[in-house]
């Protein structure tokens, strides 16, 4: 088995304050391989942004350690590494926007790196078609939308050509439409361009899109698997203060009463064709579990 991309041991960390400790991480083990696309979910105060800023190094451990692509994020001789192999994004465009033209923006972290400019004019131009915002290259990116900024933040992390790219909530500040065209767009860059993707969200529908999907609660991981396995803990998703999808929901609700329906229906079309088979076997179920 090849070394995977991000790896963390016994990962702890504390944030000081006057009278007490607050523990934020406490003992997180997990391994994420190349090329995976994997959601962390948690409510609010779980942990999931403090990780996911351990995952370039813009946080360092108060105990254990984080490896990305094998060294270890405390080496300050290795943090440009670090950095080049793993890119965030944020909540906020607006905060990861640099320059008044699309372009020239997403040509700063390249230009940071030292890359030639004929280089940073191939990754530019390449980053910005990978986003589907390349015909707004000379636009100002404030007058874009919510969502087209967050695309435009995207492609100024991938010009910087990272192996893994860690989005932290990149969604929360958008409307339906922004989500969806943010969500296309991440889902894309890993399936065609093989990009590893880390989505921090409290989204379900966001986290369902995933092919692996770690909660956490408490700073721990409390669930780790495909949305489809994990999702048919209810209960524990209940007891970490989080909902499951709709569609998962509704399903519960009635095994709750007695039907016999399967409660991996994670899409809109497999909960209607659920429904439809309960409907065809007289409300008895069709005996899927």
């Amino acid at each position: 088995m090849s070394q995977p991309i991000l790896k963390t041991e016994n990962l702890s960390f504390s944030y000081p304050s006057e009278d007490t400790t607050k523990v934020v991480l406490d003992g997180v083990e997990l391994e994420i391989g190349e090329g995976s696309f994997v959601a962390v979910l948690g409510h609010n105060g779980s942990g999931k942004s403090t990780l996911a800023k351990h995952l370039n190094a813009i946080l360092l451990p108060s105990g254990g350690k984080v490896y990305v692509s094998g060294i270890d994020t405390t080496d300050e001789g290795r943090l440009l590494d670090v950095r080049r192999t793993v890119g965030m994004v944020f909540q906020n465009p607006d905060n990861q926007i640099a320059a008044n033209v699309v372009e020239e923006d997403c040509a700063f972290g390249p230009e940071n790196l030292g890359v030639p400019p004929t280089e940073i004019r191939e990754r530019v131009d390449e980053a910005l078609k990978a986003v589907g915002m390349y015909q707004f290259r000379e636009h100002a990116p404030h007058l874009l939308s919510g969502g087209q900024k967050q695309r435009i933040a995207i492609a100024g992390v991938l010009a910087m050509k990272p192996r893994c790219v860690v989005l932290d909530e990149p969604t929360a500040m958008l409307d339906p439409i922004g989500r969806k065209e943010v969500m296309e767009t991440i889902q894309k860059l890993n399936a065609e361009s093989g990009v590893t993707v880390v989505l921090i969200t409290h989204h379900m529908d966001e986290a369902a899109q995933a092919g692996r999907l770690i909660v956490m609660s408490h700073g721990k991981i409390v669930a780790d698997g495909a949305p489809r396995e994990v999702f048919q803990r209810v209960e524990e998703l209940k007891a970490a203060g989080l909902t499951v999808p709709e569609t998962v929901g509704l399903m519960y609700e009635l095994r709750q009463q007695g039907l016999d329906v399967p409660l991996d229906t994670l899409s809109d079309e497999e909960c209607a064709q659920a429904l439809y088979s309960l409907l065809q076997s007289g409300g008895t179920g069709n005996g899927q579990k």
